[in-house]
């Protein structure tokens, strides 16, 4: 089988969509919630149907926290301690829309 020219030019888009792709991917720049004491109660929210380890790996693998159920601990707590959003924050209701969970 000869590569003939509009061989080579499907070949070089080829490599030049996955040059695109890995050039604009990069270090995730989400910042993740916290895993300590404070932040426990949303932890725990989120994570409170999760499979247990003796649950198949098919459900292990495709669990998904309750991210609306851990978020309305969010902005009551972050009043009640002080802690201020940065200016730009996007709307306050919707923290797992932005921030992750650490597995």
């Amino acid at each position: 089988m000869k590569i003939d020219k509009r061989d080579w030019m499907f070949i070089a888009i080829i490599v030049v969509v996955l040059g695109i792709f890995i050039g604009i991917s990069g270090k995730e720049k989400t910042k993740t919630v916290p895993n300590n004491p404070m932040h426990k109660i949303s932890y725990d929210a989120a994570f409170k149907n999760a499979p247990g380890p003796d649950a198949s790996i098919f459900q292990r693998a495709f669990y998904k926290p309750d991210k609306k159920g851990a978020e309305v601990y969010c902005e009551p707590c972050h009043k009640e301690m002080n802690v201020p959003f940065p200016p730009g924050h996007p709307a306050k209701n919707r923290c797992m829309f932005c921030h992750k969970f650490k597995r």
